[in-house]
């Protein structure tokens, strides 16, 4: 299967005690990446304008017009046979694409239609694993040392464009390692935070966001406050405003 990886970085600080993410308001896309499977990196950022910033050709954040030339290109490579890729891109990139570009329409049917490798494991099991957890898993090399998404927003402000763009660029390859990685073995494998080997059989084809939501649900009476999936799709149901 041809496929686009997609990744995001934002331009707000989240708080570490911060559960709703949507009481900051627009949270601002910095930059972003996109690679497909035969090998084609792109990094987005929002260009500097005429606003005293002339020694940086870095923007504070990508402009309404950037984010939506971003969908736009994911669109096409959709209709090109690549199916957009990510873990957790649903709940999250998705989501901030769509408020950032106001191509809410356009960014719902990507959703609904991309393969979101945690989102598809949620519907299954009931709950997922984060990037970092898969790739340790699957025996992948992760995330920079000593670097992780929370950090972006203030190294950006703090003017390390390259060390942020690096990051990001870094997830996108990393998604694509672990999708290939879990389709060749049929599973994904990670460890638990008690260090034991877990495993979800999910065969040599994830399913898409809109094939996921057709799944029975999974028992979550185990649980202390399950998620719903309204979490993460909620969104694609609501009318922008």
């Amino acid at each position: 299967m041809k496929y686009t990886a997609f990744d995001i970085e934002v331009a707000t600080e989240i708080p570490e005690d911060c559960e709703d993410w949507d009481s900051l308001g627009p949270l601002g896309i910095t930059c972003g990446a996109t690679l497909d499977s035969d090998g084609g990196l792109k990094t987005w950022f929002g260009k500097c304008r005429d606003d005293g910033r002339k020694s940086s050709p870095y923007a504070p954040k990508m402009s309404k017009g950037e984010c939506a030339l971003l969908t736009r290109y994911l669109q096409k490579r959709m209709n090109d046979g690549y199916v957009p890729l990510t873990v957790n891109g649903l709940g999250f990139d998705f989501k901030q694409l769509a408020m950032e570009s106001g191509e809410y329409d356009l960014c719902k049917e990507l959703a609904l239609a991309h393969i979101d490798i945690f989102f598809a494991m949620f519907c299954e099991k009931g709950y997922g694993v984060g990037l970092q957890a898969m790739a340790d898993g699957m025996g992948i090399p992760g995330k920079p040392e000593g670097m992780d998404g929370s950090q972006a927003p203030r190294l950006w402000k703090d003017g390390e464009y390259e060390r942020v763009l690096d990051y990001v660029a870094q997830d996108v390859r990393v998604t694509a390692e672990v999708y290939e990685a879990v389709t060749r073995a049929g599973k994904l494998e990670w460890i638990s935070k008690k260090g034991r080997r877990n495993w979800w059989e999910c065969g040599s084809e994830i399913l898409t966001v809109r094939q996921a939501l057709t799944l029975p649900l999974p028992d979550t009476t185990w649980m202390d406050q399950p998620w719903p999936r309204e979490k993460f799709y909620g969104w694609t149901r609501e009318a922008p405003g």
